[in-house]
């Protein structure tokens, strides 16, 4: 398995989770063909970064392939099918490039600055899957959040990221609140799967790559 320059997903990853609130708020176009363009090109970026694993690369092409035509199908005919299709393969890809970067960044020979930014990469990609996964409940069961801004119902993508995000970093702000007990799993689910993941694994990488510099 090669190894992965995960310089330019993070790049992709960035560019997707400054570009979505920024498409918005200047109201560049519209904002579905806005969201498939930047989910495009992380799918595109993420899909390339697979290439050090054949197999990984073989079912993330899949997913990328099924995620375009779908996102395509979702944009045209405004179906909540699919959206749901669109959002259960994107997941399925994320997890698929975890998959992949976490036997790197754990299972990697060599202590260096990639790796480190892999598990960067890793800890985005975790808070872009519960975004979709809170996108998913509430279209599948409505008003399982509230807290919405007024003239944005619940979907719109930027408040999506924003809530993982504070949910994951456990800022908790407080203005968007889960409300259904399913909601409200997820969102402790992933508060504790974002403390034990910088705790552990960030943590761990960081003084493991200090102590290599200090001893070459």
């Amino acid at each position: 398995m090669g190894n992965t320059n995960f310089f330019y997903l993070l790049g992709a990853l960035l560019f997707l989770l400054l570009g979505t609130p920024l498409a918005h708020d200047l109201g560049l176009g519209s904002e579905p063909v806005v969201r498939g363009i930047l989910f495009s090109v992380l799918l595109l970026v993420g899909v390339w970064s697979l290439k050090g694993g054949r197999r990984f690369f073989q079912v993330g092409m899949t997913f990328v392939v099924a995620g375009l035509v779908l996102n395509v199908l979702a944009i045209q005919m405004d179906s909540i099918v699919f959206r749901v299709c669109s959002i259960l393969v994107l997941v399925g890809f994320l997890i698929v490039a975890i998959s992949f970067a976490l036997r790197q960044v754990v299972f990697g020979v060599d202590m260096n600055l990639n790796r480190l930014v892999g598990a960067i990469c890793v800890f985005l990609l975790l808070g872009l899957i519960w975004s979709f996964a809170y996108a998913l409940l509430e279209l599948v069961v409505p008003g399982s959040f509230k807290g919405f801004s007024p003239g944005h119902g619940p979907g719109e993508d930027s408040s999506w990221l924003y809530f993982s995000f504070v949910t994951l970093t456990t800022l908790g702000y407080g203005d968007i609140t889960p409300v259904s007990a399913t909601a409200r799993s997820l969102s402790f689910m992933q508060a504790v799967a974002g403390q034990f993941y910088v705790a552990v694994l960030v943590a761990g990488l960081v003084s493991a790559y200090i102590s290599d510099r200090r001893d070459s």
